[in-house]
């Protein structure tokens, strides 16, 4: 995760978020959280996540590399009208498209403004061309998909709603029912007396993806250890482990301890 672009692969599924006002705090980001509780039912997390500045060249450029890497990106600011608003631009340049009014996005516009719609509303409706609308049940004025990549407003009220159509609706069968996430917990036991044996499951388990997390504070030290991957393999490693720890005396919790 980033404030700036980078010259890594973005493939797999990549979560963007646009606007100065992010990176200067006058906002906070609501949308990273709703995209990883959603993809988790679906045994999936992120692959990235960008926090980018209204900056055209910055943006285009990172459009162009998760294109060129075939990655599906959940894109939130800057579709809106106001001179700031950069990525309806940004995105016909990054996928080789010219900006044309969208004969869809300019009915749902005048639909709800009326001759109010013209002269600036109307801007919301240039779209790349060939793109495909995202309804928007908040005010009706859509958002876009091209090419694997969502566009969507900054606002999370409207934003998440349409999160929720793209995963019901184009990315329905986007999951893997296979994958798992399990962890369990340890009270009063440091990272360091535990190294030797992550060391060991990394080399009999590869495929699977181990993580170690300490919690500070409060009245014990908790730590929270945990596996990804295939589901069985999931499952029948962390029953091990469970069993491995507690036979070498440590306190083990299969959830945080109060």
């Amino acid at each position: 995760m980033s404030a700036s672009h980078s010259s890594g692969p973005l493939a797999g599924i990549g979560v963007l978020v646009i606007g100065d006002e992010i990176l200067s705090g006058r906002r906070r980001d609501r949308h990273l959280q709703a995209v990883i509780d959603r993809l988790a039912p679906r045994g999936l997390v992120p692959s990235w996540a960008q926090f980018l500045p209204d900056r055209e060249e910055t943006i285009v450029d990172l459009l162009r590399r998760s294109r060129r890497d075939g990655a599906t990106v959940f894109c939130f600011g800057g579709i809106g009208a106001t001179p700031d608003d950069l990525t309806r631009d940004c995105a016909a340049r990054a996928f080789d498209r010219p900006l044309v009014r969208h004969p869809g996005a300019v009915e749902l516009i005048e639909g709800k403004f009326g001759e109010a719609a013209y002269p600036k509303r109307i801007l919301m409706a240039d779209l790349p061309e060939g793109a495909e609308l995202i309804p928007n049940a908040f005010n009706r004025v859509p958002g876009f998909s091209v090419e694997g990549h969502f566009f969507m407003p900054g606002f999370p009220e409207m934003a998440h709603a349409m999160l929720d159509w793209i995963l019901d609706h184009p990315l329905a069968d986007l999951g893997d029912a296979d994958y798992a996430e399990r962890s369990l917990w340890l009270a009063d036991t440091p990272e360091s007396e535990l190294i030797d044996l992550m060391d060991f499951l990394c080399i009999e388990h590869p495929r699977l993806r181990l993580f170690s997390l300490p919690v500070l504070g409060g009245s014990r030290r908790l730590l929270e250890l945990g596996l990804k991957g295939d589901r069985a393999e999931v499952d029948r490693v962390i029953g091990w482990l469970t069993g491995e720890l507690s036979g070498r005396g440590f306190e083990v919790y299969p959830e945080r301890p109060q």
